[in-house]
């Protein structure tokens, strides 16, 4: 994988909301390519965080494009308020929707990105019949809902399936990684394929945000 290709996106799940105007900015300033944002309802996952209004003020101060993870019942509801925000791209999960290819054909109605994500237990084969509509695949290397959590050892065979899915379809989907991405495994999740890194603590949280992102970048 080139380097230059690699797609950095900070997570701001961990970040200092009292504070999240400079935060951006400073993400920016230092080489994010997207700005990660999960939206979590309280019901999909325990955690609730933020809604489309936070998305929409996020757009006016940054020109980095919004990557937008809907871990939510009924995403359907909620796909043209988030591209209306702004989103560059909008997430849903496999698991727990069972009219994923109308979802997915309303993202891109609006002219964003539609990406697919699945969690841990969910075999990257249940992509296949949908991959034709798919821009992004996410596959999490967590359970979703909280930051800072380790990262799961069986990713790694999954990153390289969905890599062999994406090859064999020949199709230009970006294959993302999300949860415990840091300075230690980031060199085999690269290998395995991944070229897009969403990473929240081991960068928002980091003593240097500079040095973090680098770190991602030149592994």
């Amino acid at each position: 994988m080139n380097k230059k290709n690699i797609i950095i996106a900070p997570s701001i799940l961990t970040a200092d909301f009292t504070n999240l105007g400079s935060t951006i900015k400073e993400l920016e300033n230092i080489g994010a390519d997207y700005i990660h944002l999960d939206i979590m309802d309280g019901v999909f996952v325990p955690p609730i965080t933020f809604g489309a209004k936070v998305a929409k003020d996020i757009k006016q101060i940054t020109e980095l494009p919004l990557d937008a993870h809907l871990m939510v019942k009924n995403p359907q509801n909620h796909i043209e308020s988030f591209a209306n925000a702004g989103c560059s791209i909008i997430s849903i999960h496999l698991e727990d929707n069972i009219h994923v290819h109308r979802i997915l054909m309303s993202i891109k109605s609006y002219g964003v990105k539609a990406g697919i994500v699945i969690n841990p237990h969910t075999a990257v084969s249940a992509i296949e019949p949908i991959i034709d509509y798919v821009d992004h695949i996410l596959i999490m290397s967590v359970n979703p809902g909280y930051g800072g959590q380790e990262f799961i050892e069986s990713t790694y065979k999954k990153i390289k399936d969905a890599r062999d899915l994406i090859e064999k379809n020949n199709k230009n989907i970006h294959l993302a990684v999300d949860g415990g991405v840091n300075s230690k495994n980031i060199k085999r999740i690269i290998e395995s394929g991944a070229d897009f890194l969403i990473a929240g603590s081991a960068i928002v949280d980091a003593p240097n945000k500079q040095d973090a992102i680098d770190m991602l970048r030149n592994y």
